[in-house]
């Protein structure tokens, strides 16, 4: 019998983002856990920067699956975090998010009957177009332990019947990142000097999602709007591009706007300050959404849906889709609206709650949370 009670599966840089708390709280506790890094995200520079600045161990299983269709990437996922957990019997096994790591590593565990349990379950676009709502909603039903964020996802899992035994509100694990290393950012950062930026005077930009940038129009259309908001409001624009979109820029000939910089990839220090200073994130990216929220930068989601909800309820967010005109109106509205609202997303105590709730290493005392 193995000695791992937890075995964590990531395999982007979000996951890592925010499953670096609960690694912290297992090694507070001395709990004995692995990490395994499928490889979903396969820029060794870039996830090695993150596991160096978040202070984390180097992952005990890195799989290094890289790119494919979504089938084939995820098939190969399950057959190699298969043959982690024949080996490791894992007390409980732990996923985060919509990605294909979630499902594989979902699928693989259940199908070996180990205990799973689903951080930030319960969000919802009721996009079935989306791959990653596919995702979350199967390892939703797969899982044993369903850690909401919020109570609004809780409520959806009700609805769709799974166990209320099972549903947890936990509060986000990104409130445990973003408190825990925005002032290290503050200090540590030198983007925005790097970058010639000032604090308040300029927007970030962030798209990467297939919807958006494999469509042409729909990319163009992105660009001219947040082009247009740039040149009436006199803010600069900064875009750390993913290489995806950078790939759909050259393949369809779209000129980037003046008004829109691209710079490289972000490490997560330098892309937490970016949020934190900008007068207003434009994102098609959930996390970002999230991290604004919590930063109290205002932000505008560039989508047609958002598995993020509460966001918009307390008025941090505008969801607007991609047409210049209405990217306009929402980012004047944003800013006009001001940033007095309260984060949703709990504490900064969930990766402590998660673990004490399945139930490896000594139990503390952080009690319950509303989202």
């Amino acid at each position: 019998m193995s000695d791992t009670a937890v075995t964590i599966v990531l395999g982007t840089r979000p996951e890592i983002i925010k499953l670096a708390p609960v690694i912290d709280a297992c090694e507070e506790r001395g709990v004995g856990y692995s990490v395994v890094h499928t490889g979903q995200h396969y820029s060794e520079e870039l996830d090695a920067v993150f596991f160096d600045q978040l202070e984390l161990p180097t992952p005990d299983h890195n799989l290094a699956v890289g790119s494919g269709s979504h089938s084939a990437q995820t098939g190969a996922m399950i057959r190699e975090i298969e043959s982690v957990f024949l080996d490791e019997e894992p007390e409980v096994v732990l996923v985060q998010g919509d990605t294909n790591t979630v499902l594989a590593g979902s699928i693989a565990a259940s199908k070996l009957d180990c205990v799973l349990g689903h951080v930030e379950a319960g969000l919802r676009s009721f996009d079935r177009g989306m791959p990653e709502e596919v995702n979350r909603v199967l390892a939703d039903h797969a899982a044993d332990y369903l850690f909401c964020p919020t109570d609004q996802a809780a409520r959806y899992l009700r609805e769709e019947g799974v166990p209320v035994d099972r549903i947890e509100v936990t509060g986000n694990t990104i409130v445990d990142s973003v408190i825990g290393y925005r002032d290290l950012a503050a200090e540590k950062s030198r983007v925005l000097a790097e970058n010639d930026l000032t604090a308040d005077e300029f927007c970030l930009l962030t798209a990467h999602r297939a919807e958006n940038v494999d469509d042409r129009a729909r990319f163009s259309s992105l660009l001219d709007g947040v082009a247009g908001f740039a040149s009436e409001s006199g803010l600069d624009v900064v875009y750390p591009i993913h290489p995806r979109a950078r790939e759909r820029l050259d393949e369809f000939e779209i000129d980037l706007p003046s008004a829109i910089t691209t710079v490289e990839p972000q490490d997560f220090l330098d892309f937490l300050r970016l949020e934190s200073t900008a007068r207003l994130v434009f994102t098609d990216s959930g996390g970002v959404q999230e991290e604004a929220c919590i930063l109290g930068t205002p932000c505008v989601t560039l989508r047609d849906n958002t598995e993020r909800p509460e966001t918009v309820d307390v008025g941090a967010n505008r969801v607007v889709g991609v047409g210049p005109d209405a990217i306009a109106a929402g980012a004047r509205d944003a800013l006009d609206a001001g940033t007095d609202w309260e984060n949703p997303f709990g504490d900064g105590r969930a990766a402590d709650r998660i673990l004490d709730l399945v139930g490896v290493g000594p139990a503390t005392s952080v009690g319950g949370v509303s989202g």
